[in-house]
C-alpha cells in the first residue's frame, strides 16, 4: 500500500501556524499602546533625569557640568533627611493600617446580602473622585474653628484643635486621609484575590470542624498571598512617590506645618520649580527610585513573589 498524501498534515500545521501568528500580533497589537506609554512617560523621562542628574541646571537652560556633585550634596541636606524621615513615618503607618482596613472591608463584604453592590460602591467612592477635590474636601471640612470636623467634636472640648496646621497631627491627618481615600481601590484587590479562593476548600475545613479562625489561618490566607504581596508593593510605591504623596501634601499642607508633611517629592517639586535646581532634583529623583527598586527587589526575593515558599 502506498502512504497517504502528507499534503493535509502540512496544510493543517501551516494553518495552525497562521493562527498562532494572528494570536501573537492582536497579543503585540493590544500591548503596545501601554508599551509605548511606558516608553515616552515613564523610561525616557528616568533616562533623561539620570542623565540631568550630572549637570548644575538654573531652570534657565543653563547646563554646567558638575559630575557627582549634586549626589555629594545629599550627604549635608538636612531638609532632604527630614524629608526623608518624613516618608519613612508615613509609609510604615499608611501602609500597615490601609492593608488591614481595606482587607477587614473586603471580608465584610465579600458574601451577598441585599443592598452589596451600593456598599461596595460606597467605599470605593473616593477613590473615583480627583485626590486634589479630596484634598480641597478635606481641608474644608478640617477648617480650624468654623471646620464640620471642629464642630461636631465641640461637645468633647475639642473645637479648637488645628488637624492641618498642628506640627504633632498634622502627619497623622495625612496618612488617616490617605487610608479613606485609597481603601476602596485596595479592598476590590482583595476581593478579587477571594474570589479565587476555591469554596470546596473552606466547606471542606468546616466539614471537618475547622472554626471560622482556623480557614482562614489555614485555608483564606495561605490563598491570599501573592494579593496581600501585590497590595503591599503597590500601597509602598505609591506612599512614596504616587498620587498621594505629592497631590494631597500640596493641597493639604503644601508639606507644613514647619515641614511636618514634607514628603521627599514634595522636597523635590520645591528643588525643582521653587529654587530651580533641575539638577539636584534630578539626582534626588533617581536616588529614590534606585531605593525603590531596591527595596522592591528584596521584598520579592524575600517572599518569592508572594509565595513565600517553592510550591
Amino acid at each position: 500500500m502506498t502512504a497517504p498524501p502528507a499534503k493535509p498534515v502540512v496544510k493543517a500545521r501551516k494553518q495552525s501556524m497562521t493562527k498562532k501568528r494572528r494570536e501573537a500580533l492582536a497579543a503585540y497589537a493590544f500591548l503596545a499602546p501601554d508599551v509605548i506609554g511606558l516608553l515616552i512617560f515613564v523610561a525616557l523621562p528616568m533616562v533623561l533625569a539620570f542623565g540631568v542628574a550630572f549637570f548644575k541646571v538654573d531652570g534657565f537652560g543653563n547646563y554646567r557640568y558638575v559630575g557627582l556633585g549634586n549626589y555629594r550634596l545629599m550627604a549635608g541636606d538636612d531638609q532632604l533627611w527630614a524629608s526623608l524621615k518624613v516618608t519613612a513615618i508615613y509609609v510604615v503607618s499608611f501602609v500597615p493600617i490601609a492593608f488591614v482596613v481595606s482587607f477587614a472591608l473586603a471580608m465584610l463584604v465579600r458574601n451577598h446580602f441585599k443592598g452589596i453592590g451600593w456598599v461596595r460602591s460606597a467605599f470605593f467612592l473616593p477613590n473615583v473622585v480627583s485626590l486634589v477635590v479630596v484634598g480641597l474636601i478635606w481641608q474644608f471640612l478640617l477648617v480650624d474653628k468654623r471646620g464640620a470636623l471642629s464642630k461636631l467634636l465641640a461637645p468633647l472640648g475639642l473645637g479648637d484643635v488645628s488637624f492641618l496646621g498642628t506640627p504633632s497631627l498634622a502627619l497623622g491627618t495625612y496618612v488617616v486621609i490617605s487610608v479613606w481615600f485609597l481603601m476602596g481601590y485596595q479592598m476590590l484587590v482583595f476581593l478579587a484575590g477571594l474570589k479565587d479562593v476555591p469554596k470546596e476548600l473552606e466547606d471542606a475545613a468546616q466539614i471537618d470542624g475547622a472554626s471560622a479562625w482556623q480557614r482562614f489561618r489555614y485555608v483564606i490566607w495561605p490563598l491570599l498571598r501573592p494579593t496581600s504581596f501585590f497590595v503591599v508593593v503597590n500601597s509602598t510605591i505609591g506612599a512614596v512617590t504616587g498620587l498621594q504623596a505629592f497631590d494631597l501634601v500640596y493641597v493639604l499642607t503644601k508639606g507644613g506645618p514647619a515641614r511636618a508633611t514634607s514628603t521627599v517629592v514634595i522636597y523635590i517639586y520645591e528643588q525643582a520649580f521653587t529654587f530651580n535646581n533641575m539638577g539636584y532634583a534630578a539626582a534626588l529623583t533617581t536616588v529614590v527610585v534606585a531605593l525603590l527598586i531596591l527595596c522592591t527587589g528584596v521584598m520579592f526575593a524575600v517572599t518569592r513573589g508572594g509565595r513565600f515558599d517553592e510550591d
